[in-house]
């Protein structure tokens, strides 16, 4: 039982579902690469209370990693990105096509990956575009997509649209949690989703 979680876009909110996740499956947690400080391995520490697989690249400044590296004077070697066994979350950064060098994206490890993904979509305006993009990308590379977690408020002709089109599941929806707390994060999430759907 691993997963990777990418998104449509930076700052939807994966690391809050991947941290409703991880508590719904006692999974541990990975981010490979960290651009930017805290890190999210602490919002999901806080708020799941599982284990945190350390960060193959801790990065200080909030960019691509790509960019970030290099303002480090760091050398990202995506082939030495090789996730661990056992129940495993898997954050990737931003979206799908965020570049870790000048020759290798995000998409591309996972690809090599071939570890179900799932996908998390805004439920704002544009999402539809966004997410189905994303969609056919994936699919190009015979990347596994497990289904579509939605965060947002609800907006259900573009939930269903994007689900009939791409042909994928919707896993459920992940609304805005004010104010967000471990508790009412499990609460909310096991009744949003459904663990078998993750089996």
């Amino acid at each position: 039982m691993r997963f990777v979680i990418s998104g449509t876009d930076t700052n939807i909110g994966k690391t809050i579902f991947c941290a409703g996740l991880c508590g719904l499956l006692g999974a541990r947690y990975w981010k490979p690469v960290q651009a930017g400080l805290p890190g999210d391995s602490d919002v999901v520490r806080e708020l799941a209370g599982v284990e945190i697989v350390p960060e193959a690249y801790t990065l200080l400044l909030p960019a691509s990693p790509h960019q970030a590296a290099a303002e480090d004077g760091i050398a990202i070697d995506p082939d030495a990105l090789n996730p661990p066994e056992g129940p495993l979350v898997i954050e990737g950064a931003g979206g799908l096509m965020v570049p870790l060098t000048r020759e290798v994206l995000y998409i591309d490890v996972f690809a090599r990956w071939k570890l179900p993904l799932i996908l998390c979509a805004r439920t704002k305006l544009g999402t539809i575009n966004h997410t189905l993009l994303s969609i056919a990308a994936l699919r190009a590379r015979d990347i596994p997509v497990r289904g579509v977690a939605f965060i947002g408020d609800a907006n259900d002709e573009s939930e269903k649209i994007i689900c009939e089109i791409g042909q994928v599941k919707r896993l459920g929806r992940l609304p805005v949690i004010d104010p967000l707390t471990a508790g009412r994060l499990a609460g909310v999430f096991a009744k949003t989703f459904d663990r078998a759907d993750f089996a």
